[in-house]
């Protein structure tokens, strides 16, 4: 018969709550039916549902099957196998007889290196490098400038100049002075052969 007032729904659910209070066999047997509810209900529902979900990839691991296997295929560098050295030799200039014009401007420029103005007029510096200017590169130009003409100990050249080593763009000429003799590197540019550096050789 079912219960129409809220009184008599009142009394039921005062049975029910006080059901595992009356005695501690009523207790222990309410906790096991609990428990065996929640555990049904925990293996049932995911059957019932169902877990279609794919994990997502993480950003930043380590990726995929197939990546890690193209990972793998890459090929590596071994020590071991790199040559130590090159497999042929740096391919030297070839000798070859000194241009006429090398030697020209060789023994120009020396003539101007050894014609030194007046050191006491104002440019006399800048006078000097002028002379040399149309002999030498445009990078060894600035690096005359460094050199104090009134310490150049020589006034004209002697002799004819000799080419010591000789490349098909580039000689090494031996201009000899009333001073010191000096060793003119010339090398074949597009503006025509130019001075890019000299020493003073070696006396004896």
């Amino acid at each position: 018969m079912p219960i129409r007032t809220n009184r008599g729904r009142a009394a039921v659910y005062r049975r029910l709550w006080g059901f595992p209070m009356r005695s501690p066999g009523h207790l222990v047997g309410t906790i096991v039916v609990v428990a065996a509810l929640l555990v049904a209900a925990g293996v049932l529902v995911p059957k019932l549902v169902g877990d279609d979900r794919t994990t997502p990839p993480v950003p930043g691991a380590s990726g995929s099957t197939s990546e890690q296997a193209a990972t793998s295929a890459e090929p590596t560098l071994d020590r071991e196998t790199l040559p130590t050295r090159l497999s042929e030799p740096l391919v030297t200039p070839t000798p070859a007889d000194p241009a006429p014009e090398a030697l020209d401007v060789a023994t120009r420029w020396v003539t101007a290196w050894a014609s030194v103005p007046d050191a006491d007029t104002d440019d006399a510096a800048e006078t000097w490098l002028e002379g040399l200017r149309p002999y030498t590169t445009p990078e060894f130009l600035p690096q005359l400038r460094t050199v104090e003409p009134a310490n150049v100990e020589a006034t004209k050249v002697v002799g004819e100049p000799k080419a010591r080593e000789s490349y098909p763009r580039s000689v090494k000429v031996e201009v000899a002075t009333d001073g010191p003799t000096l060793l003119v590197t010339v090398i074949d540019t597009d503006d025509g052969w130019k001075v890019t550096a000299y020493t003073e050789a070696e006396s004896g």
